[in-house]
């Protein structure tokens, strides 16, 4: 490097060999930032060996797959000092924008075992159809990854929560326009409704058999219950507390999601109270469970909730960011996650839900956002590997769980 003294002040010119290997160890400082360690996810379970799992990690989704450039070819075209002038450039490709997910929130499984999820910030539902990843050949000529857009499919201010009947409709919550939009098995915007009653609805969940689908509203303090197919306010369940800080059950204090079990039970998270409420399918309170706490066991900012087919209730907690697994009395069985980007980690968890392929779907609003995909390992597979093997796991309890369960402040019954 030399310098120049020009009056009072030096100038230094870099030689250009050495300006090159500057470039090019900057370069190599932004690769080794941006590789991610390698994760063998085919031994992400919970508990961990020797212990039969009861949670097996299966894969994330974040959008769109980049898609493969083809190769350029031919020589570029050199162009005459004149050219260079007049700012005369080659044509450069456009490239294919990539949708990615940045907020999503509710998440919901069709009948052909379609993944949903409704984007915030997006505007938009994204729908992952996991078995158009690949065909045969490798190629990716199948996209697997579709959208119904705001603007283009539907007329979207704030899309929150979504919910699927078995015949494939789809009910998408609007906490803006305060309504519930109605698409058929198709994506085709049916109908809306709910903005005479509703004014911050959050979620939705449907119960098939009695046709009831229920809408966590946070500002009304209550739960929704609409006809399924005449879309009719029905009744309402719960409301705000008679005076500030009361708790009683039966009263919210920012309910958000919602599930349904096979028997019709509705589990309410009362997020602000932190704690599940449960009632049966005539709006009647049945019970209660959770407190306020800082560790597996108790809850800090509840969210998702989702009934499995073994009756366990899942609840993602967004502020602990993890997700735990109780029985309907409120015994904690298993928690899995904690703080991280990585697979199995999670950054603010919100939506959750299990299908009936017990996948259970877990989305998380860090930027960018993501989807992680779960198996949960039934009673009846655990007890099958459990005598193949001959252990003697019964319950889908983690060690870790069981001890936050013993230790002191233990979940309240």
């Amino acid at each position: 490097m030399s310098c120049l003294l020009i009056g009072s002040m030096a100038i230094c010119l870099m030689p250009h060999a050495y300006a090159q290997k500057k470039k090019k160890d900057k370069q190599k400082e932004q690769e080794a930032v941006a590789v991610k360690p390698q994760i063998d996810t085919s031994k992400l379970v919970w508990p961990s060996p020797p212990d039969v799992a009861r949670i097996r990690w299966v894969t994330a989704l974040e959008g769109e797959p980049p898609k493969t450039e083809a190769p350029a070819t031919g020589k570029k075209k050199k162009h005459s000092w004149m050219d260079r002038i007049a700012g005369v450039q080659d044509a450069v490709p456009k490239k294919d924008v990539r949708f990615r997910l940045v907020q999503p929130y509710g998440v919901a499984v069709d009948s052909k075992g379609r993944i949903y999820a409704a984007d915030t910030y997006v505007g938009a539902i994204f729908v992952f159809d996991l078995k158009n990843e690949l065909n045969q050949s490798g190629s990716q000529d199948l996209n697997p990854v579709s959208m119904i857009a705001n603007g283009k499919d539907a007329q979207f201010k704030g899309l929150i929560g979504i919910t699927i009947d078995d015949n494939d409709r789809l009910f998408a919550v609007d906490v803006l326009l305060r309504t519930i939009s109605v698409f058929d098995a198709n994506h085709k915007f049916e109908t809306s409704f709910g903005s005479d009653v509703l004014v911050q609805p959050n979620c939705a969940a449907i119960d098939t058999e009695n046709r009831f689908l229920y809408v966590t509203d946070a500002a009304k303090n209550n739960v929704a219950v609409f006809d399924a197919d005449s879309y009719k306010l029905l009744r309402t369940i719960g409301g705000p507390p008679k005076k500030e800080g009361d708790d009683e059950p039966g009263t919210f204090a920012r309910p958000t999601y919602v599930a349904v079990d096979h028997d019709g039970n509705v589990y309410v998270t009362d997020t602000l109270n932190s704690r599940i409420q449960i009632f049966d399918a005539d709006g009647q309170f049945i019970s209660t469970f959770g407190r306020a706490g800082d560790r597996p066991g108790f809850f800090s900012r509840p969210k998702g909730v989702a009934v499995d087919g073994d009756g366990h209730v899942w609840v993602a907690d967004s502020a602990q960011d993890n997700v735990q697994v109780y029985d309907r009395s409120g015994q904690l069985l298993a928690f899995f996650g904690d703080h991280g980007p990585f697979p199995g980690e999670f950054i603010l968890p919100t939506g959750l839900t299990i299908d009936k392929q017990n996948r259970v779907i877990v989305a998380e609003q860090h930027f960018p956002g993501r989807l992680q995909v779960f198996r949960y390992v039934t009673d009846a597979e655990a007890a099958a590997e459990k005598g193949k093997d001959g252990k003697s796991e019964e319950k889908p309890a983690a060690k870790p769980a069981e001890q936050a369960a013993k230790s002191p402040g233990e979940v309240q019954k």
